[in-house]
């Protein structure tokens, strides 16, 4: 198989937040290069300002018009906005917003189009960015929309698990309402979908938690358990998926249970990123899985209370940047398999079991 060099498209965020810096940081490694071909959609003034904030001169974007114009040894920059953009650190602003939507719309413009293979997302704020062109919760939902997809999955990555929410950015009220048997049974086969075909298991193993404390303790602190999520992994299981649960949330997490299993879904935001960031927050990814193209960011905020402080970590961002040219690889391996009959029958003759294949057929040892 062609190995193709990685067109990596990054949006730059908020201006006013860490976005720039921990971008700066991961690209300021010479290694980034023989990765991928990084190509930033910002503005060279801010990127200018932040290098001056945080004392960095031993680094420069080179600027230009399209993607197609990148050069692979360098950290590329096309100017989405106007130069009487203004840099306020610390601060949630109007022309922040706009800026962060700027440079997302024609990242996203150019990702559909084929000019960058993958999308690494930098922080953006939810609430300067809403305007009459963006009116959703967050990069999910938008990316969602411009897809044109059903179904997305909230999905964050680490070394340590990879736990989804059901449910994803909802009043924890609403919850109980719009969790369905329906919703789970579509997000479990995302998940067991995006494990095979992004993270290269072949039989992936997904524990499910429940709602209620101790899993509603046999209905005694609620029903949700019983009517709703046991027949979701019941039916599940019907389609040949390795779903199991409902699993208490405290006990799966404090017992170490997490380790045993290669995906995990929460039932609404908090349960499954509190414990997730507790774990893994310098080193976790948020991953978007069910889009036709790659997209990850890293699991921080905007930050603007150490904006420009030279404070941020960047190993989250650099991580994010690892995982979606590895998802970007596993997706072209699953496809070079599917559509070699003979190797695919190869594999699953004589490979029962992942350990069992070639270390590399499937990627499944990723640095994440």
């Amino acid at each position: 198989m062609e190995t193709k060099t990685i067109v990596a498209g990054i949006s730059q965020g908020d201006i006013n937040g860490i976005g720039y810096e921990v971008i700066i940081k991961t690209l300021m490694d010479p290694m980034i290069n023989d990765l991928c071909i990084p190509v930033v959609y910002g503005s060279p003034k801010v990127a200018a300002y932040h290098r001056k904030a945080l004392n960095i001169s031993n680094f420069s974007f080179n600027n230009i018009r399209s993607a197609e114009e990148a050069n692979p040894k360098k950290a590329n920059m096309i100017n989405c906005i106007s130069d009487d953009i203004r840099v306020e650190l610390g601060k949630s602003t109007p022309q922040g917003g706009e800026a962060a939507f700027s440079s997302l719309e024609r990242a996203v413009e150019d990702l559909k189009n084929g000019s960058i293979d993958v999308l690494i997302t930098a922080p953006i704020n939810k609430h300067n960015i809403q305007s009459d062109n963006f009116n959703f919760k967050g990069h999910t939902e938008y990316l969602k929309k411009k897809a044109d997809v059903e179904e997305v999955l909230m999905f964050m990555i680490s070394e340590n698990m990879r736990i989804g929410v059901a449910t994803g950015h909802v009043p924890l009220k609403k919850v109980p309402e719009i969790l369905t048997t329906e919703l789970l049974v579509k997000t479990i086969k995302l998940m067991n979908q995006s494990l095979i075909l992004d993270f290269g298991i072949r039989k992936p193993q997904i524990a499910v938690l429940g709602l209620n404390p101790h899993a509603g303790d046999n209905s005694l602190l609620g029903t949700e358990e019983a009517e709703i999520i046991l027949p979701a992994i019941q039916q599940a299981e019907k389609f040949g998926i390795l779903a199991f649960g409902p699993f208490p949330a405290d006990g799966f997490f404090g017992a170490g249970s997490f380790t045993r299993f290669d995906g995990i879904l929460a039932m609404y935001h908090d349960q499954g990123l509190a414990p997730f960031k507790a774990i893994s927050f310098d080193s976790g990814v948020n991953f978007t899985a069910g889009l036709p193209f790659v997209r990850t960011s890293p699991v921080h905020g905007t930050a603007f209370a150490i904006a420009g402080k030279g404070e941020a970590s960047e190993n989250s961002f650099r991580q994010a940047m690892y995982l979606a040219c590895d998802i970007f690889r596993n997706r072209q391996m699953y496809a070079e398999i599917t559509k070699n009959p003979l190797k695919h029958q190869d594999i699953e003759i004589h490979a029962d079991k992942v350990d069992e294949l070639p270390p590399d057929i499937f990627n499944t040892e990723q640095p994440i």
